[in-house]
Protein backbone atom coordinates (compact mmCIF):
# COMPACT_ATOMS: atom_id res chain seq x y z
CA UNK A 1 0.00 0.00 0.00
CA UNK A 2 2.83 2.30 1.15
CA UNK A 3 4.79 1.94 -2.32
CA UNK A 4 1.84 2.47 -4.43
CA UNK A 5 1.19 5.68 -2.60
CA UNK A 6 4.92 6.22 -3.17
CA UNK A 7 4.30 5.52 -7.05
CA UNK A 8 1.38 7.55 -7.45
CA UNK A 9 3.22 10.54 -5.64
CA UNK A 10 5.98 10.15 -7.51
CA UNK A 11 4.33 10.35 -11.07
CA UNK A 12 2.24 13.52 -9.73
CA UNK A 13 5.89 14.98 -9.21
CA UNK A 14 7.23 14.00 -12.10
CA UNK A 15 3.49 15.08 -14.30
CA UNK A 16 3.98 18.58 -12.27
CA UNK A 17 8.04 19.19 -13.44
CA UNK A 18 7.09 17.88 -16.82
CA UNK A 19 4.55 20.44 -16.98
CA UNK A 20 6.46 23.44 -15.68
CA UNK A 21 9.94 22.44 -17.91
CA UNK A 22 7.23 22.52 -20.90
CA UNK A 23 5.71 25.83 -19.62
CA UNK A 24 8.99 27.66 -19.54
CA UNK A 25 10.04 26.76 -22.72
CA UNK A 26 6.84 27.56 -23.85
CA UNK A 27 7.09 31.35 -22.03
CA UNK A 28 11.03 32.34 -21.66
CA UNK A 29 12.34 35.02 -23.62
CA UNK A 30 15.43 34.35 -25.97
CA UNK A 31 18.95 34.60 -24.67
CA UNK A 32 21.11 37.67 -25.42
CA UNK A 33 24.12 36.34 -26.53
CA UNK A 34 27.02 39.29 -26.54
CA UNK A 35 30.21 40.92 -25.38
CA UNK A 36 30.94 41.03 -21.76
CA UNK A 37 30.34 44.75 -20.56
CA UNK A 38 29.88 46.58 -17.29
CA UNK A 39 26.49 45.49 -17.04
CA UNK A 40 26.63 42.33 -18.93
CA UNK A 41 28.57 39.28 -17.47
CA UNK A 42 27.85 36.82 -20.65
CA UNK A 43 25.46 35.23 -19.24
CA UNK A 44 23.04 37.72 -17.41
CA UNK A 45 22.57 41.47 -17.52
CA UNK A 46 23.09 42.99 -13.92
CA UNK A 47 22.51 46.68 -12.88
CA UNK A 48 26.06 48.41 -13.13
CA UNK A 49 26.56 50.39 -9.57
CA UNK A 50 27.38 48.27 -6.48
CA UNK A 51 24.50 50.47 -4.71
CA UNK A 52 21.98 49.31 -7.29
CA UNK A 53 22.33 45.77 -7.02
CA UNK A 54 19.42 43.93 -6.13
CA UNK A 55 19.26 42.19 -2.75
CA UNK A 56 19.32 38.15 -3.38
CA UNK A 57 15.90 37.69 -1.29
CA UNK A 58 16.27 33.97 -0.26
CA UNK A 59 12.99 32.04 -1.88
CA UNK A 60 11.67 30.96 1.51
CA UNK A 61 11.38 34.97 2.26
CA UNK A 62 9.88 35.49 -1.29
CA UNK A 63 7.22 32.16 -0.45
CA UNK A 64 6.41 33.46 2.85
CA UNK A 65 5.65 36.64 1.52
CA UNK A 66 3.93 35.78 -1.37
CA UNK A 67 1.40 33.28 1.02
CA UNK A 68 1.09 36.14 3.94
CA UNK A 69 0.18 39.18 1.51
CA UNK A 70 -1.54 42.07 3.12
CA UNK A 71 -5.03 41.23 1.97
CA UNK A 72 -6.17 44.89 0.70
CA UNK A 73 -8.76 44.89 -1.17
CA UNK A 74 -9.09 46.12 -4.50
CA UNK A 75 -12.52 46.75 -6.34
CA UNK A 76 -13.16 47.45 -10.01
CA UNK A 77 -13.57 50.70 -11.32
CA UNK A 78 -15.22 52.60 -13.89
CA UNK A 79 -13.30 54.65 -16.37
CA UNK A 80 -14.46 57.01 -18.40
CA UNK A 81 -12.97 56.61 -21.70
CA UNK A 82 -11.53 59.19 -23.75
CA UNK A 83 -10.75 60.00 -27.52
CA UNK A 84 -7.20 62.12 -28.09
CA UNK A 85 -7.13 64.40 -30.61
CA UNK A 86 -5.07 63.01 -34.10
CA UNK A 87 -2.04 64.95 -33.75
CA UNK A 88 -0.62 67.92 -32.27
CA UNK A 89 2.18 69.95 -33.68
CA UNK A 90 4.53 72.30 -32.76
CA UNK A 91 6.00 72.63 -29.46
CA UNK A 92 2.32 71.81 -27.73
CA UNK A 93 3.28 68.45 -25.95
CA UNK A 94 0.14 66.92 -24.56
CA UNK A 95 -0.04 63.58 -22.42
CA UNK A 96 -2.67 61.37 -21.72
CA UNK A 97 -2.41 58.28 -18.85
CA UNK A 98 -4.28 55.26 -20.75
CA UNK A 99 -2.99 53.20 -17.58
CA UNK A 100 -0.21 51.27 -15.85
CA UNK A 101 2.53 52.93 -17.88
CA UNK A 102 0.98 53.42 -21.04
CA UNK A 103 1.20 56.82 -21.77
CA UNK A 104 0.32 58.43 -24.80
CA UNK A 105 3.29 61.18 -25.87
CA UNK A 106 1.87 63.82 -28.80
CA UNK A 107 3.98 66.21 -30.09
CA UNK A 108 5.60 68.21 -33.44
CA UNK A 109 3.18 66.32 -34.88
CA UNK A 110 4.34 62.83 -34.19
CA UNK A 111 2.21 59.81 -31.63
CA UNK A 112 4.34 57.51 -28.84
CA UNK A 113 3.15 55.20 -26.92
CA UNK A 114 5.16 53.69 -23.90
CA UNK A 115 4.95 50.41 -22.69
CA UNK A 116 1.32 49.27 -24.30
CA UNK A 117 -0.66 47.22 -22.45
CA UNK A 118 -4.22 46.38 -23.37
CA UNK A 119 -5.00 42.71 -22.05
CA UNK A 120 -7.40 41.71 -19.14
CA UNK A 121 -4.41 40.13 -17.91
CA UNK A 122 -0.89 40.65 -17.13
CA UNK A 123 0.59 36.84 -17.61
CA UNK A 124 1.13 35.02 -20.33
CA UNK A 125 -2.35 32.80 -19.67
CA UNK A 126 -5.88 34.14 -20.00
CA UNK A 127 -7.10 32.77 -16.91
CA UNK A 128 -4.58 33.21 -14.49
CA UNK A 129 -2.50 35.91 -13.18
CA UNK A 130 -2.61 40.00 -12.13
CA UNK A 131 -5.87 40.95 -13.78
CA UNK A 132 -7.27 44.52 -14.84
CA UNK A 133 -9.00 46.62 -11.96
CA UNK A 134 -9.94 49.13 -14.52
CA UNK A 135 -10.07 49.25 -17.84
CA UNK A 136 -7.40 51.44 -20.41
CA UNK A 137 -8.87 55.36 -20.65
CA UNK A 138 -8.51 55.47 -24.06
CA UNK A 139 -10.39 52.33 -26.28
CA UNK A 140 -7.59 50.91 -28.41
CA UNK A 141 -9.73 51.70 -31.34
CA UNK A 142 -9.45 55.20 -30.49
CA UNK A 143 -5.70 55.47 -30.50
CA UNK A 144 -4.55 58.07 -32.70
CA UNK A 145 -2.10 56.50 -35.41
CA UNK A 146 0.98 55.37 -33.35
CA UNK A 147 4.57 56.45 -35.00
CA UNK A 148 6.65 55.21 -32.15
CA UNK A 149 6.63 52.55 -29.39
CA UNK A 150 9.26 52.51 -26.78
CA UNK A 151 8.97 48.89 -24.66
CA UNK A 152 11.06 49.61 -21.20
CA UNK A 153 11.37 45.33 -20.63
CA UNK A 154 9.76 41.96 -20.65
CA UNK A 155 7.71 41.79 -17.88
CA UNK A 156 4.21 40.86 -19.07
CA UNK A 157 2.52 44.42 -17.61
CA UNK A 158 4.92 45.81 -19.97
CA UNK A 159 5.63 44.05 -23.13
CA UNK A 160 2.26 42.73 -23.93
CA UNK A 161 2.20 40.41 -27.27
CA UNK A 162 -0.88 40.93 -28.00
CA UNK A 163 -1.43 44.56 -27.92
CA UNK A 164 2.10 44.98 -29.82
CA UNK A 165 0.70 43.01 -32.25
CA UNK A 166 -2.46 44.75 -32.99
CA UNK A 167 -0.61 48.24 -32.88
CA UNK A 168 2.07 46.70 -35.70
CA UNK A 169 -0.74 45.60 -37.54
CA UNK A 170 -2.72 48.76 -37.45
CA UNK A 171 -0.08 51.32 -37.58
CA UNK A 172 3.03 49.87 -38.32
CA UNK A 173 5.27 51.84 -35.62
CA UNK A 174 8.28 51.75 -35.39
CA UNK A 175 9.37 49.60 -32.08
CA UNK A 176 12.46 49.90 -30.05
CA UNK A 177 13.01 47.58 -27.08
CA UNK A 178 16.17 46.43 -24.69
CA UNK A 179 18.61 44.23 -25.65
CA UNK A 180 17.73 40.40 -26.06
CA UNK A 181 13.95 41.15 -27.10
CA UNK A 182 14.67 41.42 -30.84
CA UNK A 183 14.59 37.64 -31.27
CA UNK A 184 11.78 37.34 -29.11
CA UNK A 185 9.62 39.55 -31.07
CA UNK A 186 9.83 38.60 -33.94
CA UNK A 187 9.61 34.99 -33.20
CA UNK A 188 5.90 36.55 -32.43
CA UNK A 189 5.75 38.25 -35.69
CA UNK A 190 6.59 41.95 -34.30
CA UNK A 191 9.35 43.88 -35.64
CA UNK A 192 11.59 45.39 -33.27
CA UNK A 193 14.96 47.84 -33.25
CA UNK A 194 17.33 47.14 -29.77
CA UNK A 195 19.33 49.56 -27.98
CA UNK A 196 21.55 48.83 -25.02
CA UNK A 197 22.14 51.54 -22.00
CA UNK A 198 23.01 54.84 -23.39
CA UNK A 199 22.49 53.82 -27.16
CA UNK A 200 21.37 56.92 -29.31
CA UNK A 201 18.73 56.31 -32.12
CA UNK A 202 17.57 59.11 -34.51
CA UNK A 203 13.75 58.26 -35.29
CA UNK A 204 12.48 61.65 -37.15
CA UNK A 205 12.40 64.74 -35.81
CA UNK A 206 13.07 62.80 -32.63
CA UNK A 207 16.22 61.19 -30.68
CA UNK A 208 16.41 58.89 -28.50
CA UNK A 209 18.58 57.96 -25.36
CA UNK A 210 17.90 54.60 -23.89
CA UNK A 211 19.08 55.03 -20.01
CA UNK A 212 19.74 52.56 -17.36
CA UNK A 213 17.27 51.69 -14.20
CA UNK A 214 17.30 49.20 -11.43
CA UNK A 215 14.87 46.59 -12.21
CA UNK A 216 14.82 43.03 -13.84
CA UNK A 217 13.87 40.73 -16.37
CA UNK A 218 11.81 37.55 -17.39
CA UNK A 219 8.89 35.92 -18.66
CA UNK A 220 9.58 32.34 -17.32
CA UNK A 221 11.50 30.80 -14.48
CA UNK A 222 14.93 30.27 -16.66
CA UNK A 223 15.20 33.35 -18.25
CA UNK A 224 15.49 35.93 -15.30
CA UNK A 225 17.85 39.21 -16.38
CA UNK A 226 18.29 37.36 -19.95
CA UNK A 227 17.07 40.15 -21.68
CA UNK A 228 18.07 43.98 -20.59
CA UNK A 229 15.85 46.72 -18.81
CA UNK A 230 16.26 50.66 -19.06
CA UNK A 231 14.08 54.00 -19.78
CA UNK A 232 14.18 56.36 -22.38
CA UNK A 233 14.88 60.17 -23.34
CA UNK A 234 13.12 61.34 -26.01
CA UNK A 235 15.40 64.51 -27.14
CA UNK A 236 13.53 67.01 -28.79
CA UNK A 237 13.68 70.74 -30.08
CA UNK A 238 11.33 72.07 -27.19
CA UNK A 239 12.72 70.27 -24.25
CA UNK A 240 13.67 66.21 -23.76
CA UNK A 241 11.37 63.92 -22.30
CA UNK A 242 12.23 61.07 -19.72
CA UNK A 243 9.93 57.89 -19.73
CA UNK A 244 12.16 55.89 -16.93
CA UNK A 245 10.51 52.63 -17.71
CA UNK A 246 9.71 50.22 -14.07
CA UNK A 247 12.85 50.82 -12.03
CA UNK A 248 13.52 51.19 -8.31
CA UNK A 249 15.32 54.12 -6.86
CA UNK A 250 19.01 54.46 -7.63
CA UNK A 251 22.68 55.86 -8.63
CA UNK A 252 21.69 56.02 -12.58
CA UNK A 253 19.75 58.88 -11.61
CA UNK A 254 22.35 61.23 -11.30
CA UNK A 255 24.00 59.94 -14.53
CA UNK A 256 21.20 60.75 -16.57
CA UNK A 257 21.63 64.25 -14.78
CA UNK A 258 25.00 64.27 -15.45
CA UNK A 259 23.88 63.78 -19.24
CA UNK A 260 21.12 65.92 -19.41
CA UNK A 261 21.78 68.72 -16.63
CA UNK A 262 19.18 71.72 -18.38
CA UNK A 263 16.51 68.83 -16.81
CA UNK A 264 13.56 67.52 -18.45
CA UNK A 265 9.84 69.25 -20.18
CA UNK A 266 8.16 66.08 -18.53
CA UNK A 267 8.80 62.88 -17.06
CA UNK A 268 7.49 59.93 -16.56
CA UNK A 269 7.96 58.36 -13.26
CA UNK A 270 6.65 55.14 -11.49
CA UNK A 271 5.20 55.56 -8.15
CA UNK A 272 3.15 52.43 -7.32
CA UNK A 273 3.60 48.63 -6.22
CA UNK A 274 6.41 48.86 -3.67
CA UNK A 275 4.97 47.75 -0.35
CA UNK A 276 6.57 45.36 1.83
CA UNK A 277 9.44 47.11 0.90
CA UNK A 278 12.06 44.96 2.13
CA UNK A 279 11.08 42.88 -0.96
CA UNK A 280 9.80 45.39 -3.42
CA UNK A 281 12.64 48.59 -3.16
CA UNK A 282 14.94 46.88 -5.25
CA UNK A 283 12.27 46.87 -8.19
CA UNK A 284 10.17 49.78 -7.24
CA UNK A 285 10.22 53.06 -6.53
CA UNK A 286 7.46 54.60 -3.55
CA UNK A 287 5.93 58.19 -3.61
CA UNK A 288 8.70 59.96 -1.87
CA UNK A 289 11.63 58.28 -4.20
CA UNK A 290 9.47 59.19 -6.94
CA UNK A 291 9.72 62.75 -5.92
CA UNK A 292 12.80 62.42 -5.29
CA UNK A 293 13.86 61.41 -8.60
CA UNK A 294 12.02 63.76 -10.27
CA UNK A 295 13.50 66.51 -8.54
CA UNK A 296 17.56 65.56 -8.65
CA UNK A 297 16.52 65.04 -13.12
CA UNK A 298 15.12 68.65 -12.99
CA UNK A 299 11.38 67.37 -14.12
CA UNK A 300 9.50 70.32 -14.61
CA UNK A 301 6.49 67.98 -14.81
CA UNK A 302 6.35 64.58 -13.63
CA UNK A 303 3.11 61.96 -14.62
CA UNK A 304 3.03 59.28 -11.98
CA UNK A 305 2.80 55.76 -13.81
CA UNK A 306 2.60 51.94 -12.77
CA UNK A 307 -0.35 52.54 -10.21
CA UNK A 308 -3.58 51.89 -9.99
CA UNK A 309 -4.68 49.44 -12.59
CA UNK A 310 -2.82 45.89 -11.66
CA UNK A 311 -2.69 44.37 -7.80
CA UNK A 312 1.03 43.93 -8.09
CA UNK A 313 2.33 44.40 -4.59
CA UNK A 314 0.93 44.81 -1.15
CA UNK A 315 0.28 48.77 -1.26
CA UNK A 316 -3.49 49.83 -1.84
CA UNK A 317 -5.22 50.86 -4.78
CA UNK A 318 -5.21 54.40 -4.17
CA UNK A 319 -2.56 54.60 -1.58
CA UNK A 320 0.29 55.85 -4.02
CA UNK A 321 -1.71 58.66 -5.43
CA UNK A 322 -2.95 59.53 -1.50
CA UNK A 323 0.63 58.95 -0.59
CA UNK A 324 1.78 61.04 -3.21
CA UNK A 325 -0.73 64.06 -2.85
CA UNK A 326 0.30 64.13 0.90
CA UNK A 327 4.17 64.49 0.03
CA UNK A 328 3.82 66.96 -2.31
CA UNK A 329 1.24 69.06 0.12
CA UNK A 330 3.69 68.82 3.13
CA UNK A 331 6.41 69.90 0.57
CA UNK A 332 4.94 72.91 -0.53
CA UNK A 333 5.73 71.28 -4.23
CA UNK A 334 2.93 70.44 -7.58
CA UNK A 335 5.80 68.33 -9.51
CA UNK A 336 3.56 65.66 -10.26
CA UNK A 337 0.49 64.73 -11.78
CA UNK A 338 -1.32 61.62 -11.03
CA UNK A 339 -3.83 61.33 -13.80
CA UNK A 340 -6.96 58.74 -13.80
CA UNK A 341 -7.14 56.54 -16.87
CA UNK A 342 -7.69 59.09 -19.79
CA UNK A 343 -6.70 62.03 -18.05
CA UNK A 344 -4.39 64.29 -19.87
CA UNK A 345 -2.50 67.24 -19.51
CA UNK A 346 -0.97 70.06 -21.54
CA UNK A 347 2.81 70.21 -20.34
CA UNK A 348 4.15 74.22 -20.85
Amino acid sequence: MILAIMQYVLLFVLIVAVFIFVMDRTFRAAFWNGPVTDHFDGNKFHNRSEADKRTEHDRKAIYTWMLSRDKNVWTQREVKQTKPQERVYGDKLIVTFINHATVLIQTQGKNIITDPMYSKRASPVSFIGPKRYANPGVAFEDLPPIDMVLLSHNHYDHMDIATLRALSEKFKPAIFAPLGNKAYLASKGIEASELDWWDRKSEGDFTLMFTPARHFSARALSDRDKTLWGGYVIETENGDIYFSGDTAYGSFISEIHQKYPRGFRLGLIPIGAYKPEAIMSDVHMNPEEAIRAAQELGVKQAVAIHFGTFKLADDGQDEPTTTLDALQKNQGIDIFAALPNGGSITVK
